[in-house]
C-alpha cells in the first residue's frame, strides 16, 4: 500500500512537470512580434557593443598617442611654425633669414592642408587641448612673445634660428615617435611627409647658424 502511493505521487511529478513544460512551450509559441524583435534587438545591441568595444580597443593610445592626438600635434606645429615665419619675414635684418622664413611659411602652411584634409579622410577632429599638443600650443604661445617683444637686429636673428633649431628638433623627434605609434597608413605616410620637411628646416637653420651669423 505505501508502495503504490509512492508511485502515484511520482507520476503526478511527473505529470506536472510535463504540463508547465508544455504551458512554457506555449507562453514561448505565443509571444507577440514586437516582443520578439525586442529580444533580437537586445542581441543585436549587445552583439553590437562587443564590436564597439573591440574597435575602441584596437584604436587606444599607442605610446601615448591617438589619432587626434597625433593630428593636433601635427596642427599645433604646424600653426606656431607659421606665425613665426610671418613674424621673421617682417623683423629678421638678415637676407638669408628672411628666405628661410618666406621657405618655412610656404611649407607648413602647405603642411597645414595636408593636415586638414587627411583630418577629414579619416574623419577625426585633431585635438590641441590635451598631451604633447597642448604642450607645444603653450611653448610656441611664449616663443612668439618673446620674438614680438625682443627688437629687431643681428640679435633677433640669431635668437630666431636658435628657437627654431631647437623647435624643430624637439618637433621632429616627436612626429618620429607618432609616426612609429599608428598602424593607420594614411597617418603614417602623412608625418612621414611632414617629417621630412621639418629635418629640412631643422638642417637650413643650423647651416644659417653655422655659417651666416657665425661671429
Amino acid at each position: 500500500m505505501h508502495d503504490h502511493r509512492m508511485r502515484f505521487a511520482a507520476a503526478a511529478l511527473l505529470l506536472a512537470g510535463a504540463a508547465c513544460a508544455k504551458t512554457a512551450d506555449r507562453t514561448a509559441d505565443t509571444a507577440t512580434p514586437a516582443a520578439r524583435a525586442d529580444s533580437a534587438a537586445a542581441v543585436r545591441t549587445d552583439s553590437a557593443g562587443g564590436a564597439l568595444a573591440t574597435h575602441d580597443s584596437a584604436n587606444a593610445a599607442r605610446g601615448g598617442w591617438t589619432e587626434p592626438g597625433i593630428l593636433g600635434y601635427a596642427t599645433a606645429a604646424n600653426v606656431g611654425e607659421i606665425a613665426e615665419a610671418k613674424l621673421a619675414e617682417k623683423k629678421a635684418t638678415n637676407p638669408a633669414v628672411k628666405a628661410f622664413a618666406r621657405q618655412m611659411l610656404a611649407d607648413h602652411e602647405m603642411l597645414l592642408k595636408d593636415g586638414q584634409t587627411l583630418a577629414a579622410k579619416l574623419n577625426a577632429k585633431p585635438d590641441t587641448t590635451t598631451g604633447a599638443a597642448h604642450d607645444l600650443v603653450n611653448d610656441s604661445h611664449d616663443e612668439l612673445k618673446d620674438l614680438n617683444d625682443k627688437a629687431a637686429g643681428a640679435d633677433w636673428d640669431a635668437t630666431f634660428i636658435d628657437k627654431e633649431i631647437d623647435g624643430h628638433q624637439k618637433v621632429l623627434d616627436k612626429l618620429q615617435d607618432a609616426a612609429k605609434n599608428t598602424n593607420n597608413a594614411d597617418l603614417r605616410a602623412g608625418l612621414e611627409k611632414a617629417t621630412g620637411k621639418v629635418q629640412q628646416h631643422l638642417t637650413k637653420a643650423q647651416d644659417i647658424k653655422a655659417k651666416t651669423l657665425k661671429k
